[in-house]
């Protein structure tokens, strides 16, 4: 598959390992509301009553409610050029996307090696036993999690992500592979909320960084600050790979 900003590459490129930490602002150019900016999903709702263990006790309908639209949805929006360059890269290289994303726009377009750290919507888990493996499987996008409805443990359903006061599990594996980075990419965050406030310093000193973001915000020394949005910001980040990784 081609995308019309890499067939013009005619030069032999060292395999680097890329690895890139995306956020809400990438798949928001896609049509996704966001729940942190100024009209995002937190001003609409109390996210103790939708996004935390004692809301979805107190009423599990009302959780269920929300989720499903959020997961309805997915079905009408679609990658966008950010997502998609991000996927042509593995051609040339070794690409690892870690995402606070809970939708599937990544492997839509193509990634291959995504982890989600907040979990996915398109997939259900236990209300009791949330990271058991047994639990976890993927569920259609158009068919609503019910009140009723079973894990394999025979706990209630409920969306496979992470909701406020959960553990955050599997990051020393997350910064094992930001340490281990020939390349290191922040898209669609602006680091102002853990982890991605703190996921950059695992990033080796010497190594390439960017950020992509298209407000002013403060960021660490030493990081190459791409001010644009991600759609926008991508193809300057994809020409500062070419020319870090081609051999004359």
């Amino acid at each position: 598959m081609k995308y019309e900003h890499l067939p013009h590459l005619d030069k032999e490129l060292l395999r680097m390992k890329v690895v890139v930490f995306s956020g809400a602002g990438i798949s928001k150019e896609s049509g996704i509301d966001t729940f942190r900016d100024e009209d995002g999903l937190w001003k609409q709702y109390d996210c103790d009553q939708i996004a935390t263990p004692e809301g979805f006790d107190a009423n599990p309908k009302l959780v269920l409610d929300f989720y499903n639209e959020r997961r309805k949805n997915l079905l009408n929006v679609k990658p966008n050029h950010a997502h998609l360059m991000l996927a042509e890269l593995e051609q040339w290289h070794d690409v690892t996307i870690i995402t606070q994303n809970v939708d599937d726009l990544h492997e839509r377009a193509g990634s291959s090696h995504v982890i989600h750290i907040h979990g996915e919507l398109k997939k259900v888990t236990s209300s009791e036993n949330r990271l058991d493996p047994n639990c976890i499987k993927d569920y259609p996008l158009d068919v609503p999690i019910k009140v009723g409805d079973k894990a394999a443990d025979g706990s209630q359903l409920r969306p496979y992500v992470l909701w406020f006061g959960e553990y955050l599990s599997g990051m020393s594996a997350v910064c094992k592979l930001i340490q281990d980075a020939d390349i290191f990419l922040v898209v669609g965050t602006s680091l102002t909320v853990t982890p991605a406030s703190n996921l950059i310093y695992h990033a080796h000193p010497e190594v390439p960084k960017f950020f992509i973001n298209p407000e002013e915000v403060s960021i660490p020394s030493g990081i190459e600050y791409i001010k644009a949005k991600a759609t926008d910001g991508i193809d300057t980040f994809i020409d500062r790979v070419i020319e870090l990784t081609s051999r004359e």
